[in-house]
């Protein structure tokens, strides 16, 4: 049966309107000198990596492939938030958005980055625990197979989202209180029991960080026992040193997003809302700035290859 209208209310909008970060008023616009590097960085140094690895074929590999997905889910990730965003706070006036469809996005990328972290985690374990029988175990068919896997978990799991909201007919308000259309952020503006969307998406949450980082954590703790058992100390060096460039790009991803889900749940009465808001963009650009550099400065055959890129071009001039 049809929920009958209330007053101070209006029917689903086709539009929603974003306004930013609420409570900073002019101060919004300073903001663009954290955000657009940050973008910028993502832009191109994600676009520069996935020409690298499309130019040279000894890079079509599955740890490169893998590294080349990863990109493409930071590339989009940050173009689905941060022009919407810099056009919040460099004009300062709301700016309408198609909520649902950024939302399903958004947190299928999310979702995807998160598996796509875990792969990496894997594929290194076996490279460093059985590398006699890692070309047999990973092969790049292998890795096309598990990259649509995850795509398909992701978007499996996130359509709920959309569809949960999509239900209610009648809304509090048109504006979001956010600068992207989370999840979360539109649901406060329903009208009704939001039960379902509450409690899937808290269980979504839990159940995808909670199970890739216990995959993540098994990996390293089996990739670290390897390491020790190594017989020279220059072999220890070389592998910690691989270790702890996919263990930055993980930190750089799971950190931000754990501290603003716990601000988002339990510290919501003593965290003003700008600040969460803040951390939920800074969760979503951060890794997409921060990946391609971990990436190209410690990677070697990424870094030597843009080094010879730029060499050549340099004296071509």
């Amino acid at each position: 049966m049809a929920e009958a209208p209330q007053p101070n209310t209006f029917p689903h909008p086709a539009f929603f309107i974003l306004t930013g970060i609420p409570g900073l008023a002019g101060a919004q616009a300073w903001l663009t000198v954290v955000f657009g590097p940050m973008y910028l960085l993502a832009f191109l140094g994600s676009g520069a990596l996935l020409a690298v690895v499309h130019a040279d074929f000894t890079l079509h590999e599955p740890t490169f492939l893998l590294l080349a997905t990863l990109a493409v889910t930071d590339l989009g990730l940050a173009t689905l938030i941060a022009p919407g965003l810099l056009a919040v706070l460099w004009l300062g006036r709301p700016v309408p958005y198609d909520c649902l469809v950024q939302m399903f996005f958004v947190h299928s990328l999310t979702a995807l980055e998160s598996g796509v972290l875990l792969a990496m985690a894997c594929d290194h374990a076996v490279a460093v625990g059985r590398p006699l029988h890692y070309p047999s175990l990973v092969t790049k068919v292998h890795v096309g197979y598990a990259v649509l896997a995850l795509a398909l978990k992701a978007v499996a799991i996130v359509v709920p989202f959309p569809l949960l909201v999509a239900r209610f007919e009648h809304f509090r308000a048109k504006t979001v209180d956010h600068a992207y259309c989370a999840h979360m952020a539109v649901v406060e503006l329903v009208v009704g029991n939001t039960w379902a969307n509450n409690t899937y998406g808290l269980a979504l949450s839990l159940a995808v960080s909670g199970v890739d980082i216990l995959g993540i954590t098994g990996s390293y703790v089996l990739t670290a026992h390897t390491v020790l058992q190594l017989p020279t100390w220059e072999a220890h060096t070389k592998a910690f040193e691989t270790c702890s460039c996919h263990i930055c790009v993980i930190l750089a991803f799971y950190v931000p997003g754990l501290f603003s889900y716990l601000t988002h749940c339990f510290g919501h009465r003593t965290v003003p809302k700008p600040v969460h808001i803040l951390l939920s963009n800074i969760y979503l650009l951060l890794p997409p700035a921060l990946n391609p550099l971990i990436y190209g400065a410690r990677t070697k055959q990424i870094r030597d290859r843009l080094l010879e890129t730029f060499t050549v071009r340099k004296g071509q001039f």
